[in-house]
């Protein structure tokens, strides 16, 4: 619900630290792939129950996906970046709840499924209505710097992290914790689904 707050107030503090990286030649790309090995290194420590090196690989995943997105503004935006990090993006997503599938199977599984399938509610009526937003030339005031449309919700980015430190933090509650999660995460892909056919409607009409 405050990602767009939280970037207006964090996009100055990304730009600083981003500026040595790129005078010593590292681009947005390379960034992003880094992200992303870090954070897969979660999935591997879930599994073994090493929870606080899962958090920090966590961490540093969100700290690089931070990051990237500041140097592609410094240095050029590209459409070719922006579908490189949405698609690490949900591959890590998808790869915490199937962590912890993997620690526990036979208490662990049933939530892990059902967040991991909310994921997949929240992602597709994001893709796909970002796709024809582009087409349409739908605004997006909230994210301008973004190359694909954004839509809000219950459940985004900040809400999510949170969702992943707290299952870290305390493991033994994840099946509490992660259907709760994934209950908002369905709402949230509820009301997208809802919003973006009844926008997309006025459109065609």
């Amino acid at each position: 619900m405050i990602d767009a707050v939280l970037y207006r107030h964090l996009q100055p503090i990304l730009n600083k630290a981003a500026k040595p990286l790129v005078k010593m030649g590292f681009n947005a790309d390379q960034m992003t792939l880094f992200g992303f090995v870090i954070g897969l290194g979660a999935l591997p420590a879930l599994a073994y129950a090493y929870y606080e090196l899962a958090l920090l690989c966590i961490l540093l995943n969100r700290l690089s996906d931070g990051l990237d997105g500041a140097m592609a503004r410094l240095t050029r935006r590209t459409d070719a970046g922006g579908y490189l990090d949405s698609v690490c993006d949900f591959i890590f997503y998808m790869a915490i709840p199937l962590g912890f599938l993997l620690a526990a199977p036979s208490v662990n599984g049933v939530a892990a499924g059902f967040l991991m399938l909310s994921f997949m509610g929240t992602g597709s009526t994001f893709l796909a209505f970002a796709v024809l937003a582009g087409k349409h030339g739908i605004d997006n005031p909230n994210y301008p710097n973004k190359s694909l449309h954004y839509m809000g919700g219950l459940t985004e980015g900040f809400e999510t992290i949170v969702a992943f430190c707290v299952f870290c933090l305390w493991p033994s509650q994840f099946v509490y914790t992660a259907s709760i999660f994934a209950a908002l995460c369905g709402f949230t892909a509820l009301t997208r689904c809802y919003l973006g056919y009844q926008t997309l409607r006025r459109i065609d009409a």
